[in-house]
């Protein structure tokens, strides 16, 4: 644990470090209101309710990340260090979600009637607007302010839905103690509309009014699709282990599995909070100096990260019998699940860097194909070991999915790298 005092003492005198430590803030409540949130809601809503609610919500936010086609991180690419762009990439950012996202609602809302159970499918409308449209504005607001290194209300815009949702649950547990899954479907769209409502607004109060301009649609429209898919896919392999031990009907291997995951997310905090403060600046030497040179800033985070990973995953090796004392006697076997999972951070802290340089200078499709690959070695590998083995089959498909990405990610970087030298030979 030395270490990783050591690199966050280094960290913090500088402005690197004050957005990291923002971003770790932030993301740290954001965490926690959502146990919470979730917590509160299981208890409003009941099992059975709780699952109708679940199913719509989860089923649309499998398409969430297309409502914005990537444009929250072409604003990264394309803004950072180059402020006159602001209004017309805004502008691209409010167009895409209300156009594509309104698409989704009306696509996922009948999609939902064949693929869902008709309780679920009823929330789907609802689920959708939330998740395709508010969630998504909410999400790339917080990224205009990340792209000025304003991390302090990129923190709070992005745990302003959760902290309004838990209170909203909160609110309804005291008052009505019981609620259907469609009463609280509406009052918590109600709390996104207003949030999303709220964050767009404290945008454009701080650095001026969108443009409309149509043309940023076909300008950057395939490089946008490739974010997208980058986005689901990491989503897909992350949380893909968890769908599939509740599809085999293994709800206490889930819930044991999901805890120890959990912790490892909240573990992972500092190497995303630092990742993300650095994207803005990664995003910049990548459009002007490309890849090599976001690899070199790159190369130099990962000597943060690294240690810190290393640090995290020794640390919750070490802290795991901790668990049930938190979350109560019947997860003691999240212990040996935590333990075995304990090596994700360290490889987050590798395939992560390697993974942005490569986005932050336009090489975002050799990123894409490793996560659409990840993603199907996952798939494959939970199909043969959770039957067999459970949530220890599902720890293991995860420790090689990410142990896989740094090796491939790495591999990946390097060819880019050759790609851009021999370019510049040319020239």
């Amino acid at each position: 644990m030395g270490v990783l005092t050591q690199e966050l003492t280094r960290l913090r005198t500088s402005r690197l470090g004050k957005n990291a430590t923002w971003m770790m803030a932030g993301q740290g409540v954001s965490v926690v209101m959502q146990a919470a949130y979730f917590a509160i809601l299981a208890r409003l809503l009941g099992a059975v309710e709780y699952g109708v609610f679940v199913g719509a919500f989860a089923f649309t936010n499998l398409a969430a990340q297309y409502s914005t086609l990537g444009s929250g991180t072409m604003f990264l690419r394309y803004v950072s260090g180059n402020r006159p762009a602001f209004a017309a990439y805004w502008g691209n950012i409010v167009l895409l979600t209300l156009v594509l996202g309104g698409a989704m609602v009306a696509v996922l809302t009948l999609a939902g009637r064949f693929v869902l159970n008709p309780a679920s499918a009823s929330l789907v409308v609802f689920a959708a607007i939330a998740n395709c449209i508010c969630q998504q504005l909410s999400t790339e607001t917080g990224r205009v302010f990340q792209t000025f290194e304003r991390m302090g209300i990129t923190a709070m815009l992005n745990m302003l839905t959760n902290v309004v949702r838990t209170l909203a649950a909160g609110a309804m547990l005291l008052v009505l103690h019981k609620a259907t899954a469609f009463e609280w479907a509406v009052a918590s769209t109600a709390v996104s509309i207003l949030a999303a409502v709220a964050a767009v607004i404290c945008v454009t109060a701080t650095f001026g009014r969108p443009q409309f301009r149509p043309i940023m649609f076909p300008k950057h429209g395939w490089e946008g699709f490739g974010h997208a898919i980058a986005g689901s896919t990491s989503s897909f392999y992350n949380d893909l282990d968890k769908t599939m031990l509740s599809h085999y009907d293994m709800n206490h291997d889930n819930g044991i599995y999901t805890v120890a995951y959990r912790v490892i997310d909240i573990a992972s905090l500092p190497i995303f909070s630092i990742l993300d403060a650095a994207m803005p600046r990664l995003f910049e030497r990548g459009r002007t100096a490309g890849v090599t040179a976001s690899a070199e800033l790159a190369g130099r985070l990962r000597k943060r990260t690294v240690p810190i990973g290393l640090a995290v995953s020794l640390g919750t090796f070490l802290v795991a019998p901790v668990i049930p004392l938190i979350v109560g006697k019947g997860f003691a076997e999240s212990v040996s699940a935590l333990r075995w999972l304990a090596l994700i951070p360290l490889f987050r802290s590798l395939h992560q860097m390697s993974g942005s340089a490569m986005t932050s200078a336009g090489y975002q499709r050799y990123r894409t194909a490793s996560q659409l690959g990840a993603a199907l070695f996952n798939f494959v590998l939970n199909l043969f070991l959770i039957p067999a083995y459970g949530w220890h089959g599902a720890a293991w498909a995860s420790l090689a999915t990410d142990g896989g990405l740094c090796v491939v990610n790495s591999l990946l970087l390097q060819v880019c790298i050759r790609h851009h030298e021999k370019m510049k030979l040319q020239n």
